[in-house]
């Protein structure tokens, strides 16, 4: 094996112009580690904050962007047992996606699910995490409840409707073009409400109100959630491209019990995310593996090409997930 590989750095923070492919040592796995050798990462917003430098890494991750990938296992570190040198898997990782090859925790990784390519497995970790935890495990969404998950045509929105849905949830969401909502509409939503022509509170309402709202606009949509929502509601927040301050009378939340709740899934601990994984296992790969439950593809980049998987993700024109192909 070479000792160097292609990554792609952010020279500097800025505009998507500022991705350079660079070549960077091949990493080494400590205890508990694999290195993976990257056939497809996968394009998330979080990276376009970190590119943009206001969403920095934790202190022992890659400065390279990249928060999941799929590939090969190519060694590991001392005490994993549950890989072996040539396994297919998908990855949650602390960063470095961007590259030839990756570190991440043994825990992290999942098998690629029968019957899907590495392509398709490199759009599962970052949302399928992101979206279970939230949804299920902290939003604690059950069969037959009113379900709103905003940004439906997103990685986030595409993987949280057919989930909700395949788990008997009632599904509504909102999306910013009639093409946006029928895609919406097609992968298992009740309703997909245009944003642009229609007011989700209203909507909502005239159903009974939201039991469980999956928020990551933020800004003004915050008091328009707390709306939204039944009375004994979950809002759970997990990202604000609209900011994260807002004025808020929480005589409501009081009056109607309402719980408001968040979270973000790469400052978890180790611990955290290896449970994730377990129960993804367990509960999401027999859906994946069915066919029941897939993850929507948008478009796909080669690595040296980054800066324009960035600018279709800024574009928000995409449905669904956007990856690069590394090797």
């Amino acid at each position: 094996m070479s000792q160097t590989m292609n990554a792609v750095e952010i020279s500097k923070p800025g505009a998507a112009d500022v991705l350079q492919m660079v070549p960077r040592p091949i990493p080494t796995p400590g205890p508990g580690e694999v290195l993976i050798k990257v056939a497809y990462a996968g394009v998330n917003r979080p990276d376009v904050l970190q590119r943009s430098g206001l969403y920095n890494p934790p202190a022992n991750a890659s400065d390279l962007p990249g928060l999941e990938a799929s590939g090969t296992i190519a060694a590991m570190g001392a005490g994993v047992s549950a890989w072996s040198e040539g396994d297919e898997v998908c990855a949650l990782l602390p960063g470095g996606g961007y590259a030839e090859y990756v570190l991440t925790s043994a825990d992290h990784c999942l098998p690629v699910p029968k019957g899907m390519g590495m392509k398709e497995a490199a759009c599962l970790p970052e949302t399928f995490f992101t979206v279970y935890s939230n949804v299920f495990q902290r939003g604690g969404l059950k069969a037959g409840e009113r379900f709103l998950v905003h940004g439906g045509s997103s990685g986030i929105g595409t993987t949280a409707i057919q989930l909700a849905n395949a788990f008997g949830a009632r599904v509504f969401t909102t999306a910013g073009s009639d093409e946006k909502c029928d895609a919406c509409l097609q992968l298992g939503a009740e309703k997909a409400i245009n944003y642009r022509a229609e007011d989700f509170v209203d909507v909502l309402r005239a159903e009974g109100g939201a039991n469980l709202i999956l928020d990551m606009v933020g800004g003004d949509y915050l008091p328009r959630n707390v709306k939204s929502l039944a009375d004994d509601g979950r809002l759970v927040q997990i990202a604000f491209l609209q900011g994260p301050q807002i004025q808020l009378n929480f005589a409501h939340v009081m009056m109607r019990r309402l719980t408001i709740t968040g979270s973000t899934l790469r400052p978890q601990s180790d611990l955290a995310k290896a449970k994730i994984a377990d129960a993804l296992l367990a509960d999401v790969w027999p859906l994946l593996e069915s066919g029941r439950v897939a993850p929507v593809m948008d478009s796909e980049f080669a690595l040296a090409d980054a800066a324009a998987a960035h600018q279709r993700m800024e574009s928000s024109g995409h449905i669904g997930k956007i990856v690069m192909k590394v090797a």
